[in-house]
């Protein structure tokens, strides 16, 4: 069995970005062109276009999108971010009607990346070189040569420095009646890997940590990037759990972050998808994705599949998976109807 990790824009705007994207032309995916990598690359400048559903930040998509294009030219790339909550069904679908609008989807729902995986029937198999590279680490970071590590989210501590000029160390350091009102969280319901770090910050810190946090009348959020933006802001000064504010501080925020001696993570996994409109511009993509250009631009404030990553905070392969048992969704709705009690009663 595997174990838990030990190192997700709101869903309006998400539906709004597919609705855009849904008036083009999906097309059926006749997979990506056989013969070797230049004949791969050659058809996916002819196909011109790549498209990515991911929940990452979307400035290091943004980044992604630079970097990829300055290598590939002719091939523009766009993205669309959600959650899981929002994607997955999409991609679903999409593949149940055999006709695609993304190429490529990046996910961190383990056991939706179980299932998958073990059907095969969303993805296609991967082609690139970089693959196969020995600092990838393949045996650690493929799926079914379907599904490749890409990234992981590592879950610090965030804090406004002007109100919290001390930082914090443990996340029970937020569990101060001074923060009352004050406190950020994330909303948990319907996402596998909130759920999973909602359920690991209670067996790592107590089993009453989140009641005696919710004692304190946190502020909800839809995800970890808009808990960020309110430290920024100042509309919350404290945060038990946001992705490492790397740009944040680089752009001169009023905000700070540091790993708790027992963090939780999430790795991403991505995939190129069967019913892909542009099959060898995703598998170009994909390739890129893990090479040093593609690590690089897409990990800042993240754990990188590669090693000496500029701006990573840890090697993704060293998160583990977790028990994807415990994160049914039966379970994550169970979970979910708790938490909303907890919090939202």
């Amino acid at each position: 069995m595997k174990t838990r990790y030990n190192i997700a824009v709101a869903a309006a705007a998400v539906i709004a970005s597919f609705s855009l994207i849904a008036c083009g032309t999906g097309t059926n995916s006749a997979g990506p062109t056989e013969g070797s990598w230049d004949d791969v690359v050659a058809a996916a400048n002819e196909e011109g276009s790549v498209l990515l559903y991911s929940s990452q930040k979307p400035a290091n998509l943004e980044a992604l999108k630079v970097a990829f294009e300055a290598r590939y030219p002719q091939i523009s790339m766009e993205f669309v971010r959600g959650t899981d909550a929002d994607i997955n069904p999409r991609v679903e679908t999409e593949n149940r009607i055999n006709k695609g609008t993304a190429d490529l989807h990046m996910v961190t729902d383990a056991a939706w990346i179980e299932n998958v995986a073990e059907s095969g029937k969303y993805s296609t198999e991967l082609v690139g070189p970089a693959f196969a590279e020995p600092a990838y680490e393949p045996a650690k970071s493929l799926i079914n040569n379907r599904f490749f590590l890409t990234s992981a989210a590592v879950f610090a501590l965030g804090w406004n420095t002007a109100s919290v000029p001390g930082g914090l160390e443990d996340p029970r350091d937020i569990l101060n009646p001074d923060y009352t009102g004050k406190i950020g969280i994330v909303n948990p319901a319907g996402i596998a890997s909130y759920v999973d770090l909602y359920r690991y910050y209670a067996d790592t810190f107590g089993a009453d940590y989140w009641e005696k946090l919710a004692a304190l009348e946190p502020r909800v959020f839809p995800s970890a990037i808009a808990v960020g933006q309110a430290l920024a802001s100042g509309e919350v000064v404290v945060a038990p759990a946001v992705q490492p504010l790397v740009s944040e501080v680089a752009a001169g925020a009023p905000v700070d972050w540091a790993l708790p001696e027992n963090p939780w993570g999430a790795p991403w996994f991505s995939h190129v998808l069967s019913a892909a409109p542009h099959p060898n511009a995703a598998q170009v993509l994909a390739d890129f994705m893990v090479t040093k250009e593609g690590q690089t631009a897409l990990n800042s404030g993240y754990a990188a599949a590669l090693p000496d990553i500029t701006g990573a905070v840890a090697r993704a392969q060293d998160i583990e998976s977790p028990d994807t048992a415990d994160l049914t969704p039966a379970k994550i709705e169970e979970y979910s109807q708790q938490w909303e009690k907890l919090f939202l009663s």
